[in-house]
């Protein structure tokens, strides 16, 4: 099991990765597209390997060009991320691969080495559920992933796991370690991140106040959601679904809204932050805050 410690330190996991190159055209102690700016350089075995969302990846921000990109206030390069691929576009010097994980899109590059045969070749085509490891690039304000190394998912289960440790590792550098310094409510200006009760969401833009993470945003999502998302939202909290969720057949059912309504309102409810998939992609639960 991965663990982590304050500021930002975790010990590696190599989540199942048989080998995998690290050329992919990056130098080992760049962090952006350019490689000349006059930061010393870092050493790649010091890089921390954190599970990530893509939403993060999107968000983050560089004070300058060529600068550090931080998530949480931490320093990030070396990501793990699971997504579907929505796209492929096998280029001379590398395959592009748009991956999407329910919570933003991204480019991730995977380089062609020469010298291998059918490292030209996608390994992966659209719908494919694969997990990766690389490196967040920025070149010309524009981000993607570097990656090392991609592989198949086969048991969808990672996936929700997956989740479950970005969203633990994002709570753990905001405010501190379960039962250690920082931790709780209250004041959280002794966490990596300063404060952490407003702010967007990892998962989907978030409200301008404190009562979403207080547990008052379904509230506020809600106002901007059509009647059949809401009588779906309100479906799913009375029913006793638990982290499985309830199956599209079971939501038609129970709200008398057709299949086709059903798909839409958790379509939109998705959009908003309110629920996510669990087994499958008709399997939704509600997201707590």
């Amino acid at each position: 099991m991965t663990s982590y410690g304050g500021g930002g330190g975790y010990s590696r996991n190599n989540y199942g990765a048989q080998g995998g190159d690290d050329a992919g055209g990056f130098m080992g102690g760049s962090q952006t597209g350019s490689q000349g700016g006059g930061a010393a350089p870092k050493n790649y075995s010091d890089d921390s390997l954190r599970p990530i969302t893509l939403k993060q990846l999107v968000d983050c921000k560089e004070a300058y060009p060529g600068s550090e990109l931080k998530i949480d206030n931490a320093p990030v390069t070396q990501v793990t991320v699971v997504g579907q691929v929505r796209a492929v576009n096998p280029q001379t010097t590398n395959i592009t691969y748009k991956l999407d994980d329910g919570t933003a899109v991204m480019d991730v590059k995977k380089w062609v080495d020469a010298e291998k045969a059918d490292d030209s070749d996608p390994k992966f085509g659209p719908d494919a559920y694969v997990r990766v490891w690389g490196r967040l690039t920025s070149f010309n304000g524009k981000k993607h992933i570097g990656a090392h190394n991609i592989r198949a998912i086969e048991d969808f289960n990672e996936v929700n796991y997956h989740m479950l440790e970005a969203t633990y590792v994002h709570l753990c550098l905001l405010k501190g370690m379960p039962n250690g310094p920082g931790s709780g409510g209250g004041d959280q200006g002794g966490g990596a991140g300063g404060g952490g009760g407003g702010g967007d969401s990892m998962f989907a833009d978030g409200g301008n106040g404190s009562s979403e993470a207080a547990g008052g945003g379904h509230t506020a999502r809600l106002a901007t959601v059509s009647r059949n998302g809401r009588t779906m939202f309100n479906f799913l909290h009375n029913s006793p679904g638990g982290n499985e969720g309830l199956h599209l057949n079971l939501v038609a059912q129970g709200t008398g809204l057709s299949v086709r309504d059903v798909i839409g309102a958790a379509d939109e409810l998705l959009g908003n932050g309110l629920v996510y998939t669990t087994v499958d992609d008709e399997t939704w639960a509600i997201l707590d805050y």
